[in-house]
């Protein structure tokens, strides 16, 4: 027995146990080295004219023995001599195809060289599930076969054996079943083809599998009437993987059915992509992606068990299902896959060694996904409604969570209820529906769109000539925070640069829609009765942080405002949150603003000028939880409030 030649027998452990983290993709490791076997040859026959290959005939054959317990794989590539098998598998971490790939000699007329292994460990995955491996090899040109052995543990022995025709057998000896894992599942039809179609369907050469199926034989014709067909099982070799990927074609070569059919098959959806973008890039870095824009959200797509990403494919090999860093967490909807060439991975091929790669690519991606988009809201706008419908809480999450910083990409995606209109507009089709002169956009939040468009403060702003976007989504108010003012793309006709508009809360307390007239009048009304608002003040205590007259609120007999950018419905979602509390809500100030028009401000002016005392008190407890309940927000004391209107009545 020849010993392995490392330093240390730490470093074969390191290959079999450390370097791999799912030993499932032993079968992919060795799928690829038996493609580039095949390349090997099929290179060899473009730069030297002995060699004759017939590419039809080239392929990968995989195979089992349930009763022997073992996993084979074999190719017609180039093969090895003893000499090349005792260098390339005795000597870990050689790579015989990165030495291939950088061999001018041999590749000097072919310039789209792509041999998948690179690092020479991949080999060594197989005693991950093997206890013994043996490969049997004759070299293209030789009479001569091979067979190199080992349990994975100390050396190795190469020996002569017999193969008909040139090319490699690999054939692994899997490991006993324990109670933990069991190995012998790896030596059945069903989990070799599903590993084939998961993490090497799109190898160039076909991989065929010897495949029972069943097949009925006819009845014969001098049968008697009660006779029933039979059948019988039969074995026939498949091929299993699909070799040329979609993503790999021509877009105009390829149909909408096709792609919709390769979606729904690869991403377990039943039903066609709304959306599908391909992207061919040169350069540096050269990559394809088909990416796709679902029909609907998934059932967990805004649980914490839901992981984005796209499919990550290296030369047709999977490497990751999903790679979370190809796609940002905004467009986190959109599925898809990249391959590329020219990834550099980390030795086992199950991650990238240089992230910017990645980040290039990812730029890429989501300023195509955000073309696409644009494209949909401006062609198709009944599709975009749709759209928006299922993931638009996604991209104003994504607003919200990049603390603004993806505002530019996304501002303009949005859509939001225009109580105006009664539909659904973007940032955009506000503006250009605004009254001359506006600088601001207004919103309102609360659980329901026809709640929030009775509401005092919003059919206040309605009556001004201005919209109300009505915002009936948790996320909704800490996206426009965060948006905090929106600039259309283009300047309106007439002016230089894009005017800025400043987004506004109609709870808020700068509103500045009133006149210097009115905001004077309530000014003096507010000095005129400061007595009875210390005393309504006094009532309220801590809820409210002033009472003053209102400029704003027409029919109803006061409203609650607030100072700052706290909202009371923002307070309220603190404090409903599933690990919240009274505690966690954010300081907000409220102040009660009262209509100085309306009858009840007569009534209780009358009472404080009376000295009733008592009446302010409870008149001021039920228009405040009045206000409350007409923004669609919770009293603190319900008993209370009903006690307070009975003794009204009475």
């Amino acid at each position: 027995m020849k010993k392995f030649k490392t330093e240390s027998k730490k470093l074969l452990d390191l290959m079999i146990n450390s370097i791999y983290t799912n030993r499932e993709i032993f079968l992919r490791e060795l799928i690829s080295n038996a493609s580039d076997a095949v390349d090997k040859l099929y290179f060899r026959s473009l730069v030297d004219d002995a060699v004759k290959v017939n590419r039809a005939e080239l392929g990968i054959t995989v195979s089992y023995d349930a009763d022997e317990r073992s996993v084979t794989v074999s190719d017609n590539g180039l093969g090895m001599t003893k000499d090349e098998l005792d260098k390339n598998l005795g000597t870990i971490a050689h790579s015989d195809s990165f030495e291939f790939k950088n061999d001018e000699n041999e590749v000097r007329d072919n310039a789209d060289v792509d041999i998948i292994g690179q690092f020479g460990v991949g080999f060594y995955s197989a005693f991950m599930v093997g206890k013994k491996v043996r490969v049997v090899s004759r070299a293209l040109g030789s009479d001569e076969a091979w067979a190199w052995e080992s349990n994975g543990v100390d050396g190795y022995t190469v020996s002569e054996a017999e193969r008909a025709e040139h090319g490699t057998d690999v054939i692994v000896y899997l490991k006993d079943d324990t109670d933990d894992d069991g190995y012998s599942a790896f030596a059945t039809e069903h989990r070799l083809r599903s590993l084939i179609k998961r993490y090497s369907n799109y190898v160039r050469y076909p991989i065929r599998m010897a495949v029972t199926t069943t097949c009925e034989i006819p009845v014969p014709e001098d049968a008697g009437d009660d006779a029933l067909p039979a059948t019988e099982e039969r074995v026939e070799l498949q091929v299993i993987n699909s070799m040329i990927p979609i993503w790999k074609r021509n877009r105009s070569e390829v149909s909408q059915e096709e792609y919709d059919e390769f979606y729904k098959t690869d991403f377990h959806d039943f039903e066609a992509p709304a959306r599908t973008v391909s992207l061919h890039a040169e350069g540096t870095l050269t990559y394809d992606a088909l990416l796709f824009v679902p029909s609907h959200a998934p059932y967990d797509m805004y649980s914490k068990d839901y992981k984005k990403g796209l499919a990550l494919y290296s030369s047709g090999v999977l490497i990751m299902e999903k790679c979370e860093e190809l796609v940002p967490d905004h467009f986190n909807f959109v599925r898809g896959v990249v391959d590329s060439a020219d990834l550099t991975l980390n030795i086992s091929r199950e991650t990238l060694q240089h992230d910017r790669q990645l980040r290039a690519i990812a730029r890429r991606i989501e300023k195509k996904i955000k073309q696409d988009l644009v494209a949909m809201r401006d062609d198709d706008r009944e599709a975009y409604d749709e759209f928006f419908k299922e993931f638009g809480r996604t991209m104003k999450f994504g607003v919200y969570s990049s603390y603004g910083m993806a505002n530019d990409t996304l501002a303009d995606l949005l859509l939001f209820y225009s109580a105006k209109q009664k539909k659904l507009i973007t940032l955009d089709e506000y503006i250009a529906d605004a009254p001359e002169g506006a600088d601001s956009i207004f919103f309102a939040t609360g659980d329901s769109i026809e709640r929030m468009a009775s509401t005092p403060l919003v059919t206040t702003v309605l009556a001004k000539g201005y919209d109300v976007l009505l915002c009936n989504e948790n996320v909704d108010e800490f996206c426009m925070m965060a948006l905090g003012s929106y600039a259309p793309s283009e300047p309106a006709v007439g002016e230089e640069e894009p005017k800025r508009f400043t987004i506004k809360n109609v709870s808020s307390e700068d509103l500045d829609l009133a006149s210097a007239d009115e905001k004077e009048q309530a000014e003096k009304a507010t000095e005129e009765n400061a007595e009875l608002f210390a005393a309504m003040k006094e009532a309220l205590g801590d809820r409210v942080e002033k009472v003053i007259v209102s400029t704003r609120v027409t029919e109803a007999p006061c409203v609650l405002t607030t100072e700052g950018a706290v909202s009371l419905k923002m307070a309220q979602m603190f404090k409903e949150a599933p690990d919240g509390g009274p505690e966690d809500a954010p300081a907000v100030r409220v102040v009660m603003e009262v209509n100085a028009a309306h009858p009840v401000f007569e009534t209780l002016r009358a009472a404080q000028a009376a000295g009733d005392g008592e009446k302010v008190r409870i008149y001021t407890g039920i228009l405040y939880d009045q206000a409350l309940l007409i923004e669609g927000l919770p009293i603190d004391d319900a008993l209370a409030y009903a006690k307070a209107v009975t003794h009204l009545m009475d």
